[in-house]
């Protein structure tokens, strides 16, 4: 592999791995928000009327700052009838091919995500709930996270490339 591919894949392997760990404590902020919405609805009775929306804000940042860390720890989704039976070689070849597909999707989400935070920013998005809060925080995580999982895409595709090459001279 080329030394500018190589430090291309390690520095993008280093960002998704320190932005994943530091996602994980999202779950506990978002514990705390859900056990407070517990406390002062049912408790002391004062419901809040921010407190499940963020809630929700703060999953949709966990699930999408995560999106890298988990591709690069090989922890997402896959179905697994007849792709653990096969060879290195092989399953790297076809996770190239699928990389292609994922990479193009991603771009396409991401122009989307370009697209909506540029719209909400023009017009000074908010929600429409009693809260009312602004959006462009939640869709700049959005962008982040889509970029994050492209740049890791792309170098889970490099990775894949160089297996593949490293089984043909073995």
């Amino acid at each position: 592999m080329p030394s500018i591919i190589k430090y291309y894949v390690n520095t993008i392997d280093y960002i998704s791995l320190k932005t994943g760990r530091a996602t994980m404590y999202l779950v506990f902020v978002m514990m705390f928000i859900l056990i407070l919405s517990f406390v002062t609805r049912n408790i002391i009775n004062i419901p809040l009327i921010w407190i499940i929306e963020m809630a929700q804000f703060v999953m949709t940042g966990y699930y999408l700052l995560g999106g890298g860390y988990s591709m690069l720890t090989d922890d997402h989704v896959r179905m697994d009838l007849i792709y653990s039976k096969l060879k290195d070689k092989t399953k790297a070849l076809l996770d190239s091919l699928t990389s292609v597909f994922l990479i193009f999707y991603l771009v396409v989400l991401l122009i989307g995500s370009i697209s909506s935070l540029t719209y909400t920013l023009e017009t000074n998005q908010r929600l429409f709930t009693a809260w009312a809060p602004y959006v462009w925080p939640i869709k700049t995580l959005m962008l982040i996270g889509i970029l994050l999982m492209l740049l890791q895409a792309i170098a889970m595709f490099f990775k894949n490339l160089e297996k593949i090459k490293n089984n043909k001279r073995g």
